[in-house]
């Protein structure tokens, strides 16, 4: 979670670095939308949750002793 924390950091300024680039494509919303940001920042952030939290979930239900068996 730190890496994508980390990462929406930096997506986040290198977004608003950018818009002055790309004005021209966005249409209806404005160059600095505080609504757009938060929203794709929580998307982003909501997967990365459940990219980490179920395998975790998933590896916390395997019987250790079974594990050790199988190997």
């Amino acid at each position: 979670m730190k890496l994508a924390v980390v990462g929406s950091v930096i997506g986040v300024g290198a977004a608003m670095l950018a818009t002055g680039a790309i004005t021209t494509l966005l249409f209806g919303v404005s160059r600095l939308d505080p609504f757009t940001y938060l929203a794709v920042t929580a998307l982003l952030l909501g997967v990365s949750v459940l990219a980490c939290w179920v395998p975790a979930w998933r590896a916390s239900r395997v019987d250790p002793a079974v594990t050790l068996r199988g190997e």
